[in-house]
């Protein structure tokens, strides 16, 4: 008989509001531990807002929110715990321009850690080779490519051996080779160490070969989460659009972003 992975992240019954808006309702999701989860879906969405509660940056008007078994706290210390398990890869990167490479990984490591100097180098060390940036290691960011940058802040991400890695639009501002080499390294990061990674992106031909999961986002919810295999093989309209970037179809282009019409009539 086999047995189930363990769940890394749980939403159960989950809506999401900004400024008194539902931007996401309905919410039921589970992803596995070890697993690399692809969310997908066209901007302005909720992808971020998403990302958002389960770092507790956002709190759900309805439901719960569980990372390894354990609901998202709402105080400011237990919120500090649980981000110390969680490595974030922001959209901008976030590299502090003032400071070396080295001195940019270090930080989470000098903030959160009582580890000496010299181990604290060691385990900097580690991570850029990890990234394959260790030749880059002073050098400051404003000298760095994108892909050299993101891969920077991923090596940041990941000093203090987070189980969990949660990556906003990762391929933001990067060319095909470099998007690949960012997606191919994602992915050899969760098979040798068993990290479960989320990837928040509409970059769909980049980011499906390389993941187990992939949910999309759209009209306020969930409309897909299952293997990529299948999403490529659905032949539902909403999904079809999104897929082949046709700008006919259910999915309406309103501004900012994809929105649905019950939603705006929610809003309303």
């Amino acid at each position: 008989m086999s047995v189930s992975p363990a769940t890394a992240v749980r939403l159960s019954s989950v809506r999401l509001d900004r400024g008194g808006r539902a931007i996401l309702r309905g919410l039921d999701l589970d992803i596995p531990q070890g697993s690399m989860t692809a969310v997908l879906g066209p901007s302005g969405t909720g992808k971020s807002t998403l990302l958002a509660a389960i770092t507790g940056e956002l709190v759900p008007t309805e439901g719960r929110i569980e990372v390894f078994g354990e609901e998202v706290p709402r105080t400011p210390g237990g919120l500090l715990e649980m981000r110390k398990r969680l490595g974030v890869l922001l959209q901008g990167n976030g590299l502090l321009t003032d400071l070396t490479v080295t001195e940019n990984v270090a930080l989470p490591l000098h903030a959160h850690t009582r580890r000496t100097d010299v181990e604290i180098a060691r385990i900097v060390a580690a991570k850029l080779d990890a990234v394959g940036l260790r030749a880059a290691a002073n050098l400051y960011p404003r000298e760095l490519s994108g892909g050299m940058a993101r891969r920077a802040a991923l090596a940041r991400a990941l000093a203090l051996d987070p189980p969990l890695l949660l990556c906003d639009e990762p391929l933001t501002g990067l060319d095909p080779i470099a998007s690949s080499v960012i997606m191919q390294l994602l992915r050899r990061l969760n098979q040798t160490l068993g990290l479960t990674c989320i990837v928040i992106s509409h970059h769909v031909h980049e980011t499906l070969p390389v993941c187990d999961q992939a949910v999309v986002i759209a009209n306020g919810g969930i409309a897909f989460a299952g293997t990529p295999q299948a999403l490529q093989a659905s032949d539902d309209p909403l999904l079809r659009q999104f897929l082949n970037g046709d700008a006919e179809g259910p999915l309406s282009f309103e501004g900012a972003g994809f929105a649905a019409a019950p939603m705006a009539r929610d809003a309303a």
